[in-house]
């Protein structure tokens, strides 16, 4: 054992099959305070630590956002509603008379049946968004910028709401909705003309 100290060596029973040790038969150890036996296994309680990671603990990603719940219907309408301003149908006329441009989304069936508004674009609704981004290339002539004003009519006032916040969503902040739809533009006495022949 050249080169380790004689005091640094202990003498360990070598254990049999039965796994007690044979005190005849030692074989050099470790002892707590010896120095490394070159070639040696180190006891796993003297193992050295896991080195730190280069740049520090690694911060945790951030949880994600909770999932919005459902939300039904009325609630949807309450919330888009609440973003804008709605009108009436004289105040759409007045508008109208201003320049704002009247968007009738109704269906084919609801406007062949209770006719039209004198002026107002008819944009079927899938079409909608795409016939009013100013910079879409189906736009219609009429989707001159984002400050337009527009006023969606449908035919009680539901769904143009849900159309306006999708407007919005596109830039075109002035656009608003017709309360009660084009069955409260007919019952205020406002001008309706009929379809044109099929």
């Amino acid at each position: 054992m050249s080169g380790v100290p004689e005091k640094a060596v202990a003498y360990a029973p070598e254990a049999d099959a039965s796994g007690v040790g044979s005190p005849e038969a030692g074989v050099p150890v470790r002892g707590p305070s010896a120095p490394a036996v070159p070639g040696a296994a180190v006891p796993e309680h003297d193992a050295p630590e896991p080195a730190a990671p280069e740049h520090g603990t690694p911060e945790r990603a951030a949880p994600e956002p909770p999932v919005p719940g459902p939300v039904g219907i009325d609630e949807l309408l309450e919330r888009v509603r609440a973003g804008y301003e709605r009108i009436g149908p004289a105040e759409a006329a007045e508008a109208a008379a201003a320049g704002a441009l009247l968007v009738d989304i109704r269906y084919a069936a609801l406007r062949e049946r209770d006719g039209l508004i004198p002026g107002a674009l008819v944009v079927e609704r899938n079409e909608l968004e795409w016939r009013l981004d100013p910079r879409g290339s189906h736009r219609a002539a009429e989707a001159v910028g984002h400050d337009l004003r527009i006023v969606v009519v449908c035919n009680e006032g539901y769904a143009s709401s849900l159309a306006v916040a999708s407007l919005r969503q596109l830039g075109l902040h002035r656009a608003t909705d017709l309360t009660g739809g084009f069955q409260a533009w007919r019952a205020a006495g406002l001008p309706v003309a009929s379809p044109p022949p099929a």
